[in-house]
């Protein structure tokens, strides 16, 4: 899988750097030391840290949300913690965490988050999702209204705080596809095919690759949330892939 994932473009990343000035960093989960970034704005790369456009570049939104939370302090001074759960498309993603796409305070008063973490540096065979968290604590006072966060596939919002929103369902995680016949939709399901057998493609994530015997590779690009099926003449799947 190439360093460069599809998706994010250089100017989402830059603006995946940016901080918005009233709130905290993420923080990865299971908690740990809190990656310091406030007010001031990023510190400073430490002597140990590679390059930035380099490891930046690995980072690609985590495939779906199950759930966004904000949960509030029972105690003074009152402090918002977001907490996010997801699934990445398979085991092997890293360093979950929550970024802001928010500068300043917006008009609505949402705060915008990706949540992110790093892809694995290969294309990987389905093998089911993994689950994945990440929290982003706020400074206390601050001004959002509410949080707006983005995967991969869709994006769950919580207008108020504190809140609770689970998301949908991702789909099949296609780890027992292959051998299965792919029925394609509005397809009739071949004759004599039990459903334990098919696999449809209305089950299958949005973003799913079909790659019949027939049909040629438009494009060489990588994008780890993107399966990619290819399916024999007979039209079984016989590799199901991440790449």
């Amino acid at each position: 899988m190439s360093k460069a994932l599809i998706g994010l473009t250089s100017a989402v990343i830059a603006s995946l750097l940016a901080v918005a000035p009233e709130c905290a960093h993420a923080q990865t989960a299971p908690p740990g030391p809190t990656k310091g970034q406030g007010h001031e704005g990023p510190p400073a790369p430490s002597a140990t840290a590679s390059s930035g456009a380099e490891d930046r570049a690995l980072n690609a939104p985590v495939l779906h949300i199950t759930s966004v939370e904000v949960i509030r302090s029972a105690h003074g001074p009152v402090m918002d913690i977001i907490r996010v759960r997801g699934l990445t498309s398979t085991p092997g993603w890293e360093e979950a965490e929550l970024v802001p796409l928010t500068r300043g305070i917006p008009a609505d008063g949402i705060l915008e988050l990706v949540f992110v973490a790093h892809a694995p540096a290969e294309a990987v065979e389905a093998q089911g999702f993994e689950a994945v968290e990440a929290i982003f604590p706020l400074e206390p006072n601050h001004s959002f209204k509410g949080v707006n966060v983005h995967s991969a596939s869709e994006s769950i919002i919580v207008t108020e705080l504190p809140g609770y929103v689970e998301g949908k369902s991702v789909g099949d995680d296609c780890s027992k596809c292959v051998g299965k016949t792919f029925v394609a939709k509005g397809a009739s399901v071949p004759s004599g095919k039990a459903a334990a057998e098919i696999i449809r493609e209305e089950q299958l994530p949005h973003m799913t690759r079909v790659i019949r015997p027939s049909e040629g590779i438009p494009s060489a690009d990588s994008n780890p949330n993107r399966l990619t099926l290819i399916l024999n003449r007979e039209g079984k799947i016989t590799t199901a892939v991440w790449d």
